[in-house]
């Protein structure tokens, strides 16, 4: 994946998680779980995107 995309990728996540910060009334400690739930996301696929850890195209989700 080009690096323009992963910065392209960055971006859109970046920003739709501050219109959901900003503009969608919800209880802070559900905003903090929806924060760290998108950062980890993030970071696991970021690790994926660079080859630092390749297990992850091995785990499925249901049958």
């Amino acid at each position: 994946m080009p690096l323009i995309q992963v910065v392209i990728v960055l971006v859109v996540v970046g920003v739709l998680l501050w219109l959901v910060n900003s503009y969608i009334p919800m209880a802070g400690s559900i905003k903090t779980i929806l924060n760290v739930v998108v950062i980890i996301v993030v970071v696991l696929w970021l690790l994926n995107v660079f080859g630092l850890i390749s297990s992850l195209s091995g785990i499925r989700v249901g049958k």
